[in-house]
């Protein structure tokens, strides 16, 4: 989230990243998409999190140039204390120079993810 907007009403509302730098591969351990990247932070025993998994896959399968990136909260606290990730899952919509352009905590709608994604191509 940036500003007032989640990308769902699933989703609660959480700080963004005041303008930080933008990620690439080297931090999220996989290729930024052509268009845009869903950058998902999970955790072993969220319920939550496997249902966002495959919400975000679905988009990412259905929009061309989307990339959708799973990342384990535990193994990579660093990222989760730079981005200030509080719980998970947490979901970033980044564009395609890996700038934060949205970003929710909890399980987000199909459509939600799909129209958040309207400002980051």
């Amino acid at each position: 989230m940036i500003g007032n907007q989640a990308l769902g009403a699933g989703g609660k509302n959480v700080p963004g990243r005041d303008g930080g730098r933008p990620l690439g591969a080297s931090d999220i351990g996989e290729r930024l998409g052509e268009r845009a990247t869903l950058v998902q932070f999970s955790s072993a025993f969220c319920q939550p999190c496997r249902a966002t998994r495959r919400v975000l896959a679905d988009v990412a399968a259905l929009v061309p140039g989307v990339a959708h990136v799973e990342i384990d909260a535990e193994a990579r606290l660093d990222l989760v204390r730079e981005l200030r990730v509080v719980k998970t899952p947490t979901v970033l919509v980044l564009d395609a120079a890996g700038h934060e352009v949205r970003r929710a905590a909890g399980q987000p709608r199909k459509a939600d993810v799909i129209a958040a994604l309207g400002e980051a191509v």
